[in-house]
């Protein structure tokens, strides 16, 4: 019962370790890494299942049903390796010759396996049950382990070859494949000096930990990094910083969401236009005008510090106040036409802008506020101008 008892806890083992690869949820890692991987660990399980098995029956010397059992657990014991092989050589990231050698010996080793397998139905050279029922290892079962343990042993002198040329975290992949290799084969020689023992499956759940532990967790968490920054720019403006029309659309449909549930108490929104960025591009240039903008931006978020603002088009901008800012809206934007009214006198930054807020008893959707908040910018856009030319 206790080789049995060795699969099924590698089983729950190598399962709760490796839930999210196994899982059917969408994964943010890329699929080539994910699905290769996830072979791996498939291939795995079968090999621990039906090694698990093989105790059992032969405990109860259930010849027949061992005999078939045993042809599985080979099986799937060289179809896990192949796709150990090609796990790894995703993971490292590395095409070169070494790896193909690799994948070959994969490929090799499954092969001459099958073949071994399909004589020995008919001339045990793998092995065979005695007339008292008892497991006898022959030969063949020998050279595959230990065409095993050579594939191992040279993948990893060529992946401390390699860490001793790279640096950061390609170099401690590199290690971490090299140990896994060097559990493989020492475990490997320890089931063919005891293959009473399910010391083979006990070399694969630590070679593997090793591998999700410092290979698979750490790609994952760079490649969602990687995603995550990629995300952020594809909402982000990429002259002022602040959000771009994306987002906002985004935002938009959020707050149309909330607005029908009532999640909120509301929400109000302020449209901005800046005025004389046109003069400023055909005077001065482009160069000025793209600081103009900033400038703009800039001061656009020092007032409006804890609501997000969005860069719609050329010169528009769009604050949506939530929260505190919300509240005191009134506040903030005289505030702001203070500042704007004290540049006017210095030919300062002019920046028009108009507020709306939202209320449920006339406003259907959004459109309508920000139809009412860009009226009210273009109307404290003409008094501003008003103001320059006197």
């Amino acid at each position: 019962m206790y080789y049995a008892s060795i699969g099924i806890i590698s089983i729950i083992i190598l399962v709760l370790v490796n839930f999210e690869v196994l899982g059917n949820e969408k994964s943010s890692f890329p699929n080539e890494l994910r699905n290769k991987y996830r072979q791996f660990l498939i291939a795995l399980i079968a090999y621990f299942f039906v090694d698990a098995m093989w105790g059992l029956l032969y405990e109860q010397r259930w010849v027949v049903a061992a005999y078939i059992d045993t042809i599985l657990v080979f099986s799937s014991m060289v179809l896990s390796v192949l796709f150990w092989t090609k796990a790894v050589v995703v993971f490292i990231g590395n095409k070169g010759k070494p790896t193909k050698l690799f994948v070959f010996g994969g490929w090799f080793i499954f092969g001459f396996e099958m073949v071994i397998l399909t004589v020995n139905l008919f001339v045990p050279i793998v092995f065979t049950f005695t007339a008292e029922k008892e497991y006898v290892a022959l030969p063949a079962r020998y050279v595959a382990l230990l065409m095993q343990m050579v594939m191992f042993l040279g993948t990893a002198i060529h992946a401390f070859a390699e860490s001793a040329k790279s640096e950061g975290i390609n170099k401690a992949h590199y290690r971490t494949v090299g140990c896994s290799a060097i559990i493989m084969a020492i475990f490997i020689a320890l089931q063919t000096l005891f293959p009473f023992m399910p010391l083979y499956a006990l070399g694969c759940l630590f070679a593997t930990c090793a591998i999700h532990s410092f290979i698979y967790r750490e790609k994952d968490i760079v490649h969602k990094h990687e995603m995550e920054n990629a995300s952020k720019k594809a909402y982000r403006d990429g002259l002022t910083g602040v959000k771009n029309k994306l987002a906002y659309l985004e935002s938009l449909t959020e707050l149309e969401k909330q607005a029908k549930d009532h999640s909120f108490e509301g929400y109000g929104l302020v449209v901005f236009d800046l005025n004389g960025l046109k003069v400023i591009n055909d005077t001065m240039g482009h160069e000025a005008g793209d600081e103009y903008l900033k400038r703009a931006c800039r001061l656009i978020c020092e007032h409006y510090k804890h609501s997000p603002v969005y860069r719609i088009g050329g010169d528009e901008f769009v604050v949506i106040l939530t929260g505190s800012d919300f509240d005191n809206r009134v506040y903030l934007q005289t505030q702001f036409d203070k500042k704007i009214d004290e540049n006017v006198g210095k030919d300062g930054l002019i920046v028009s802008s108009g507020m709306a807020v939202f209320d449920p008893e006339i406003d259907e959707s959004y459109t309508e506020v920000f139809i009412r908040a860009d009226k009210r910018m273009y109307e404290r856009k003409m008094a501003l101008k008003a103001l320059t030319a006197q």
